[in-house]
């Protein structure tokens, strides 16, 4: 084949373009960090899950809204990557992967949808579902959103039940070579894509087939294949018992050649506890919620042997109608800002087209409303500000202070005008330095936090010597701050928000006159709790 000269030219180009591509933007781990390869600098993944692999197999919401007003709305709210989900056989057979959109609709019964599809994205009905997922993942790159793409089931549906046949390796959908097949192809589709930054191999394993021995071997070669294929990208490998539980690599290390690209991933929901126990004993339930976290998958980010641990499903009802997912958000979110932990919300879905026998169904725990238009809940948004921002850096070096971050409203106290305290956006917030029992100095000042009377508003004073000055971190989860007045009794920050965004100093709630935490308490505390986060950026 011969080429014009201006044919080779533009031959070329493309080359080169393909080539850039291929090396653009590469991620690595620095032992507990995500970082670029190319600077050296920290890379956070704020992420919001984004589902593909429910029976349809496309992506959802685009019956609802044109694929750039999603994407501009993930943008808008703040997070910089999206989890992808795709189910296996999209991939590995062509009866589920060659159909079109309309096909794929039409076979449901979804006139609705494909109504929708034909007024907001009339380009996807003749496209195959593989296709649609590709122009999805290069709507986010234009947009400049990082993808990772998640291996969420086998057979195209909802997720999970323990016995439905997708659950762990040698289940009757779930066949580790076809599964191997499937990571390999879509690893080689994006493999010169450089918005697909990570590649999530199984989500959810479970059932009565899970154990250690099989995840040790299939999941190593997982890993193994898909970085054979696709180098440059994170490889990121979930635990068993729904992505719970990872603590089994205390004792046996994951075994891999690889170890810089290796990235560990759980789920943290509030499962397993009631209303009924997070409003008989908030603290208590919140503690026991954080120490098992700790033995689950946290201890990952910690020692000289750590990884980066990435949170890629977590959220609650976003209406506020669940109390248990009200006060576990708290609560969460102390761990994940302190932490400063990659992570990925469940989910952007303002509703689903097909899920589990219901059409159009709405979805409470979604960014979006059930239109897909608009936020449904813009305080939960902007309380998930400092949780995006990179708040630690993989360089030890970089001198640490805390900022001191109120969970239940997600803002963080800035010295007021007149030496009190208050709350308002973390962009800004006042940096404090600390040690156990001692003063909470403010950055670059001799001034420190002092505790006032009961309902008095805290300030800074110039005085630090006295027992008024000197903080315990008080209750079992450690979100109490507490000091003595002038009589000896222990009082706690507390945001006055029933008046203003001043804090003051009060009885603490939960907790006994030697701070340690009462059996039953039907108080909620949440207004009391305050985290010294670290931060060394």
């Amino acid at each position: 084949m011969r080429f014009t000269k201006s044919e080779a030219i533009i031959l070329v180009f493309v080359l080169l373009q393909t080539a850039a591509l291929c090396n653009s933007f590469p991620l690595s781990t620095k032992s507990r960090w995500i970082i670029d390869e190319a600077t050296g600098k920290r890379v956070k993944l704020a992420c919001v899950n984004w589902a593909s692999h429910l029976k349809p197999m496309f992506a959802e919401g685009l019956q609802k809204q044109p694929l750039s007003y999603i994407v501009s709305q993930i943008k808008a709210t703040g997070f910089n990557c999206v989890r992808f989900t795709w189910p296996t056989f999209m991939i590995t057979r062509p009866e589920y992967g060659n159909l079109t959109v309309s096909q794929s609709l039409d076979k449901l019964g979804l006139k609705d949808a494909k109504a929708g599809v034909a007024k907001n994205n009339p380009q996807f009905l003749d496209m195959n579902v593989i296709e649609v997922h590709k122009a999805v993942v290069n709507e986010l790159g234009r947009n400049g959103l990082m993808a990772v793409v998640d291996n969420h089931i086998s057979e195209p549906n909802w997720c999970c039940i323990g016995g439905d046949g997708n659950g762990f390796f040698g289940d009757a959908n779930f066949d580790p070579n076809e599964w191997l097949r499937g990571l390999e192809t879509v690893a080689t589709m994006y493999k010169c894509n450089p918005t697909v930054v990570a590649m999530s191999i199984r989500n959810e394993l479970r059932g009565e087939r899970e154990n250690e021995k099989d995840w040790y071997k299939y999941m190593q070669q997982g890993a193994a294949t898909i970085n054979r294929i696709n180098p440059r990208i994170l490889v990121v490998i979930s635990g068993l018992n729904y992505d719970t539980t990872l603590g089994f690599l205390k004792s046996k290390p994951f075994d891999t050649t690889i170890r810089n690209k290796i990235v560990f991933e759980a789920h943290w929901y509030t499962v397993g506890t009631s209303a009924e126990q997070w409003e008989a004993q908030t603290n208590l339930v919140c503690a026991n919620m954080l120490q098992g976290a700790e033995d689950s998958y946290l201890f990952l980010i910690r020692g000289n042997n750590s990884f980066p641990l990435y949170l890629s499903e977590w959220g609650m009802d976003e209406t506020g109608a669940n109390e248990a997912d009200n006060r576990y958000m708290s609560c969460f979110l102390s761990a994940l800002v302190a932490n400063d932990i990659e992570w990925a919300l469940w989910g952007i879905h303002g509703s689903y087209m097909l899920r589990e026998g219901i059409v159009n169904m709405y979805e409470p725990n979604g960014i979006l409303d059930f239109d897909w238009v608009r936020p449904k809940n813009l305080s939960f948004v902007k309380r998930l500000h400092l949780a995006r921002q990179v708040n630690q850096d993989s360089d030890p070096c970089h001198p640490m202070s805390y900022v001191m971050f109120h969970p239940l409203t997600g803002q963080c106290v800035h010295v007021g005008k007149t030496s009190n305290i208050v709350l308002s956006e973390c962009t800004t917030a006042s940096r404090w330095e600390h040690q156990e029992d001692g003063p909470i100095k403010l950055v670059g000042s001799p001034k420190c936090l002092v505790v006032a009377e009961e309902g008095g508003a805290a300030r800074v004073s110039d005085d630090c010597t006295g027992n008024s000055s000197k903080w315990k971190i008080a209750s079992r989860p450690k979100l109490h701050l507490a000091a003595q007045n002038a009589q000896g009794s222990y009082l706690c920050l507390e945001n006055n928000a029933a008046h203003d965004a001043t804090i003051v100093t009060k009885k603490c709630l939960c907790l006994a006159e030697d701070l340690a935490d009462t059996p039953t308490c039907d108080q909620n505390p949440q207004v009391q709790w305050f985290k010294l986060v670290p931060i060394n950026v």
